[in-house]
């Protein structure tokens, strides 16, 4: 991945998976629900969207934004709103164009914080710290869709109900077990231990050395304990409020199309687009989200051509739009750091004659 050619190359490849998967979605669509939709279809739903709906979604996709500032701002003092917006929006707009983009973002993430002034190691403790609660969320996720969805009563096969309850309760240790590792020292030597034990059983050529596993955790611990000590409350709503303004994006789809299944089926549904854009085949699984989404929505009763109306227009909220606003957002920043080299050089001195 070093070889600036390959990354080019998997790029390329990345986002021609990407689009031919959104080409092909109503074929896919079909293969996972049995049911028939075409493009026109689905254009027709786009359609029927009023420019005031268009607003809303605006509002709600910006308020999300500068909900998630608030994570940064406490994961990382003294980096004010704008910084942390633009700061988002940036290393989005690169992760969204890469495979694997969560390490260009962070590469970037260190390119502007350096050029504001903050130190190496600061920064490095925001990214674990707002990295930890990020993953921490998008694993309870799942298990709020699926608590849900059981308790609004939604037909469910007894399979897959125990299958549910067995999943969250696993989902709720290992968040369990996370949080205490990181504010209790005598759990994260304990939880290390274990996971260095677990790995003297593994072959000798992958086997870490004597003790890496807990050292590491250790580190981890320790680089982010202070700030999730103090400052988690921050952390804590803004993504709160994130995801729930991420989900109400959704629900706003799902009403303009006429796809709105219900309260608990809609959060299921978000829960579920936001762990399939983990895959990391594509850019924030692009097309992956979209197809797996609408089969949910038509799991749910949702009709099949709104349905995949309103996941692309998910997608495009929170997938497409971000690529030219995070291109602007460093637009900015590069001219504003010109400007600020520009300034901060010595003038030179006139020559004498």
């Amino acid at each position: 991945m070093k070889n600036k050619w390959v990354q080019i190359g998997l790029s390329v490849a990345s986002l021609a998976l990407a689009a031919t998967l959104v080409r092909f979605l109503p074929q896919i669509v079909e293969a996972l629900t049995g049911q028939r939709v075409s493009w026109t279809q689905i254009g027709a739903q786009f359609a029927k969207l009023s420019w005031q709906m268009i607003a809303l979604m605006a509002a709600v996709w910006l308020a999300s934004l500068l909900a998630y500032t608030f994570v940064l701002t406490s994961s990382l003092p003294g980096l004010t709103h704008p910084q942390a917006l633009t700061l988002n929006a940036g290393g989005s707009a690169v992760s969204n164009l890469f495979p694997f983009g969560g390490a260009v973002g962070v590469a970037m993430t260190f390119a502007m914080t350096k050029g504001w002034g903050f130190p190496i190691r600061a920064v490095a403790v925001s990214t674990l710290a707002s990295g930890i609660w990020n993953t921490l969320f998008r694993f309870l996720l799942p298990a709020v869709g699926i608590v849900g969805l059981l308790a609004s009563g939604q037909r469910l096969s007894p399979a897959v109900t125990n299958a549910a309850w067995v999943g969250v309760l696993s989902i709720l240790v290992l968040i369990a077990v996370v949080t205490v590792a990181l504010y209790w020292d005598r759990a994260a030597a304990v939880l290390g231990r274990a996971l260095d034990s677990v790995a003297r059983l593994l072959p000798g050529k992958v086997r870490p050395a004597e003790h890496t596993l807990s050292q590491s955790l250790e580190k981890l611990r320790a680089d982010t304990s202070d700030v999730v000590r103090h400052r988690w409350p921050g952390m804590t709503l803004g993504m709160i409020f994130f995801l729930g303004f991420q989900w109400l994006i959704l629900v706003c789809c799902l009403q303009a199309t006429g796809a709105y299944p219900g309260l608990a089926q809609s959060i299921a549904a978000f829960a579920l687009s936001r762990v399939l854009t983990t895959a990391v085949v594509t850019p924030s699984g692009t097309g992956i989200m979209e197809a797996g989404t609408i089969g949910a929505l038509v799991y749910f009763g949702a009709p099949l051509d709104s349905a995949s109306a309103a996941a692309l227009l998910f997608g495009f909220w929170t997938y497409t739009v971000e690529i030219p606003f995070g291109g602007l957002a460093l637009g900015a920043w590069a001219l504003l750091r010109r400007r600020e080299n520009a300034a901060s050089a010595p003038e030179k001195e006139p020559i004498s004659r």
